[in-house]
C-alpha cells in the first residue's frame, strides 16, 4: 500500500491554473476568496496598463520604421522639414515644445501655489468649497475652448505686451525680433500656464490639507505667525506632493495640441526669442498629418510622436526621481 501511494505523483497544473495562480487566485476555496479575487483583478488591470503601453510603443516603432531606417538618430538633431525634398528633422519642434512648456510651468507654479495655500489655509470656510469647485471646473474645460479664447482675447493682449517689451528691453536677445503679431512663444507659454494652473492648484491644495494639524499647531504654540508656519512647516512637508503636481502639469503642457496650434504661430524654426512663432511636436502632428501624401512623410510624423512619447516618459521619470529624493530627505529630517 505504501509503495502504491509513493508511485502516485501530484498532477502538474494546467494552463488555466497557472494563469489564475499568477493573478492571485491561489486560495479561492478558503474564507478569503473575496480578497484573492480583488487582488487578482487588481493585478490584471495593472498588467493591462503595462501591456497597453508596450503595444503603443510597438505601434509607434512600426509606424516610424521607414523614417528611423532612413534618418536614424540624426532625425533628432535635424533642422530641415521639407516634404518636397523628403528631408525631415525635428530639433526645432523639440526645442519649441520644451521652451513653451517650461515657460508655462514657470508662470503657473507661483499662481498655483499661492491659490492652493489660500484655499487650504486662508480662505473662509464658506468659500473653500466653491473655490475648489471653480478650480476643478477650469481643469475640465476642453483645450480647443482655451485655444479660441486665446486666439481672440489673449493674443491681442500679448501683442501689446510684446510691443512694450520690445520698446523697453529690445536690447536683450530674448526680446528681439518682430513684436507685432502676438502669436508665438510668449502667447503659447501663457496659454499653457493658464491651462495647467488648475491641475497644479487642485493637487497642491489636497497635499497642503494633508499636512498634520499637530505640526501646524506646534508652530503656533511657539509663537510663529501664519506666514512663518506656511513657509517653515507646510511647504517643506508638502514639497514632494507639490513637485509631483508640477510634474503632472508639465506633462500636460508637453502634450498639449490644439491651444498651442491656435496661438503658437506654427513656424518650423529654432526659437531664439519669446516673440518667435513656434511649432510644438504635438501641434506639428495635428496640423500636418492630413497633408502627408506619401509613406515617408507619414512615418516621419509618427517618428515625431515617438520622440514626444519618449520625452514625456523621461520627464516623468526625472520627476519621480526628484520626488523620491525630496521625500527621502523629509523622512531623514523628521527622524
Amino acid at each position: 500500500m505504501a509503495k502504491a501511494r509513493a508511485d502516485i505523483k501530484p498532477s502538474s497544473p494546467n494552463t488555466a491554473q497557472v494563469v489564475l495562480g499568477f493573478l492571485g487566485f491561489r486560495h479561492a476555496g478558503t474564507a478569503n476568496w473575496t480578497d484573492n479575487l480583488f487582488f487578482g483583478f487588481s493585478r490584471l488591470f495593472a498588467l493591462a496598463i503595462i501591456a497597453m503601453t508596450i503595444v503603443l510603443l510597438v505601434v509607434l516603432f512600426q509606424g516610424a520604421d521607414e523614417s528611423i531606417r532612413k534618418f536614424g538618430l540624426g532625425f533628432l538633431v535635424g533642422t530641415d522639414w521639407n516634404p518636397v525634398s523628403e528631408e525631415f528633422g525635428t530639433l526645432p519642434t523639440v526645442i519649441g515644445t520644451l521652451v513653451i512648456s517650461f515657460v508655462g510651468l514657470l508662470l503657473a507654479i507661483p499662481v498655483s501655489l499661492g491659490t492652493a495655500v489660500f484655499i487650504a489655509l486662508y480662505a473662509p470656510v464658506r468659500l473653500r468649497t466653491p473655490l475648489s469647485y471653480l478650480v476643478e471646473m477650469l481643469a475640465a474645460i476642453p483645450s480647443v475652448i482655451y485655444g479660441l479664447w486665446g486666439l481672440f482675447v489673449l493674443v491681442p493682449v500679448i501683442r501689446m505686451v510684446q510691443i512694450w517689451l520690445k520698446s523697453h528691453f529690445g536690447w536683450f536677445f530674448l526680446f528681439s525680433g518682430p513684436a507685432n503679431y502676438g502669436t508665438g512663444v510668449l502667447a503659447a507659454g501663457v496659454m499653457l500656464a493658464i491651462m495647467i494652473t488648475p491641475i497644479i492648484t487642485a493637487i497642491s491644495r489636497d497635499v497642503i490639507r494633508a499636512v498634520p494639524r499637530s505640526q501646524i499647531e506646534a508652530m503656533y504654540a511657539l509663537g510663529a505667525t501664519k506666514w512663518e508656519t506656511v513657509w517653515n512647516v507646510v511647504l517643506p512637508y508638502a514639497r514632494g506632493g507639490i513637485v509631483g503636481a508640477a510634474i503632472l502639469g508639465l506633462g500636460r503642457a508637453i502634450g498639449e495640441t490644439m491651444a498651442v496650434t491656435m496661438v503658437g504661430g506654427n513656424a518650423f524654426r529654432l526659437v531664439t526669442s519669446v516673440f518667435d512663432p513656434v511649432h510644438s511636436m504635438a501641434s506639428q502632428i495635428a496640423s500636418e498629418f492630413t497633408e502627408a501624401t506619401y509613406s515617408l512623410y507619414v512615418s516621419s510624423l509618427i517618428y515625431v510622436g515617438l520622440v514626444l512619447f519618449g520625452i514625456t516618459i523621461v520627464v516623468n521619470l526625472l520627476g519621480q526621481l526628484l520626488i523620491w529624493r525630496m521625500s527621502k530627505g523629509r523622512v531623514t529630517m523628521l527622524e
